[in-house]
């Protein structure tokens, strides 16, 4: 007698199919929320071009769906400061790379720039609390080399200087500067504000 005819796929290609349409969903609640939608469940299956059950089977409610997203964005950020090599470019140079990574984040995620961010679940690990060590540090080379003031506290600059990204962010998301007009008045007043202008 023959072997019984296989009807279920590979456990490795279900495991790819499954990891296709959790990207998919991601992606399109990403990109629905990112616009202020409100998206519904339904919205974001319709958007990923799967079903509603196949959303709540990967995650059983928004708040997980969220969550996922959250995390997700947490872990790109991190590899983009990890891309922009912060500790061995020149200070001003890795400056302008850490500022330049936030934005390319927050092109990406530009639903965390929306009123409702403040619903957003935090990810673990969660930036807040990884981002300033790293500025510091920068900010710490950056004053042992000369090219930056060193009459300021290392904390104080790392905390003005994320205020003054949070501040242009939010300017793009009143509407009342480009995106590209942000960027080069928050690079251009975070080189002032650490004093690496009058060195140049």
């Amino acid at each position: 007698m023959g072997a019984p005819h296989e009807t279920s796929a590979p456990p490795r290609r279900r495991r790819s199919d499954a990891r296709r349409s959790i990207d998919a969903i991601l992606n399109a609640a990403r990109i629905l929320l990112g616009e202020g939608s409100g998206a519904s469940m339904e919205d974001i299956a319709a958007k990923a071009g799967v079903t509603r059950q196949t959303v709540y089977a990967h995650f059983p409610s928004r708040d997980a769906l969220m969550a996922a997203l959250v995390e997700g964005a947490a872990a790109e950020y991190a590899e983009l400061l990890d891309e922009a090599d912060l500790d061995t470019a020149p200070p001003a140079e890795a400056l302008a790379r850490f500022l330049d990574a936030g934005w390319r984040f927050l092109g990406r995620y530009s639903l965390l720039l929306n009123a409702t961010a403040a619903r957003v679940p935090r990810p673990d690990p969660d930036p807040h609390d990884l981002v300033p060590p790293r500025l510091e540090r920068l900010i710490e080379r950056g004053k042992r080399s000369g090219d930056f003031d060193v009459s300021l506290p290392v904390g104080w600059l790392a905390a003005a200087v994320l205020g003054l990204h949070h501040a242009a962010a939010g300017e793009v998301a009143a509407g009342r500067l480009t995106s590209a007009e942000a960027e080069e008045l928050c690079l251009a007043s975070t080189l002032r504000l650490c004093g690496a202008e009058s060195r140049r």
